[in-house]
């Protein structure tokens, strides 16, 4: 068994490292509302973060190009699983992870990480150097297709790197993997495709929400699902949700009034709905989020529309305004 040291580099659900070139919207002064579109591709395939500030869409990666992304705090250790795949993970135990395990009682037993971004509810919790092995599920393509099964035991993590082996279901190709991490970033990205880091999340400060699918827990059925939204990094990025506002009227002042909360979901999915009767989405520009940034800058932000100009769905129109 090697290390290796890494160098810092479904069909689409109903509720719904490659950093492109940015993609620019003028920016209106303060006081002015600037509407922006921005379409997520065939399959909700994209990722797309973006600065409210500047208006432009600050990175895009395919939401397929990472697996885990950890913590990159000096004295962070959470891991997190990719959301927008419907990655699962379960905790089989102190299990000899060269051994060949099953799936057997997974679907049960499978946790995801609470959609909120509560670190106190993730797959993994904190099983470092518990021996704790976990049978995870890679989740879904775009398009619909498996992405396979692997084991994953944490062994060691610290200020500058996270420790943890690898393996096939049956036992086969075990390795240990380093991952240093990057503190540029909030968090450091690992995908299993080539036991690489990638670059995917923007550098601190640089970006405010990212539109992307990720995996909501629903209760009447049970059932964790894909949906199709908008999450911050509520370290960096606080968010206030009026639910029913007239966005022109909304001012710095409802600030005081409509307390900020702590999640990275609190914009969320549903400030839309499908329709089944139609067979579309239906936006409500009622629901108006007030978002204050890393600067301590103060926005308000309604959605307009899900659709692109040529009838594709994922392409959600917002307008955005600086208070």
């Amino acid at each position: 068994m090697s290390a290796r040291l890494l160098p810092i580099p479904f069909a689409a659900m109903l509720l719904t490292g490659c950093l492109r070139e940015e993609l620019p919207v003028d920016p209106a002064p303060r006081g002015e509302a600037t509407q922006l579109q921005v379409c997520m591709g065939p399959g909700y395939q994209d990722q797309l973060w973006i600065d409210l500030g500047t208006g432009t869409v600050v990175a895009t990666n395919p939401k397929g190009a990472w697996d885990l992304a950890f913590d990159s705090k000096p004295d962070g250790w959470h891991i997190w699983l990719n959301g927008s795949k419907l990655m699962t993970a379960w905790n089989i135990g102190a299990v000899d992870i060269t051994q060949p395990a099953d799936t057997a009682g997974m679907h049960d037993a499978r946790r995801i990480d609470a959609p909120s971004g509560h670190p106190d509810s993730t797959a993994f919790g904190n099983a470092w150097g518990s021996g704790d092995v976990f049978v995870v599920d890679l989740g879904f393509s775009a398009f619909g297709l498996p992405l396979g099964i692997r084991k994953v035991r944490p062994e060691a993590v610290d200020a500058d790197a996270c420790t943890f082996t690898v393996a096939n279901l049956d036992g086969s190709n075990v390795r240990q993997v380093v991952v240093p991490k990057d503190p540029t970033c909030g968090h450091t990205y690992f995908t299993f495709t080539n036991d690489a880091v990638v670059a995917i999340e923007p550098p601190l400060g640089t970006w405010d929400i990212v539109l992307t699918q990720y995996t909501h827990q629903f209760y009447v059925p049970y059932l964790p699902y894909i949906v199709s939204g908008v999450l911050t990094d509520p370290r960096h990025t606080r968010v206030a949700r009026l639910p029913s506002a007239d966005f022109d009227q909304v001012v710095l002042g409802d600030t005081l009034y409509h307390p900020f909360e702590p999640w990275r979901n609190t914009i969320g999915y549903d400030w839309k709905d499908y329709d089944f009767d139609i067979g579309a989405y239906t936006v409500f520009p009622q629901q108006v989020y007030l978002i204050e940034d890393t600067d301590g800058r103060h926005f308000k932000l309604h959605f307009l529309d899900f659709y692109g100009a040529g009838g594709q769905v994922g392409c959600p129109s917002f307008a955005v305004e600086e208070l």
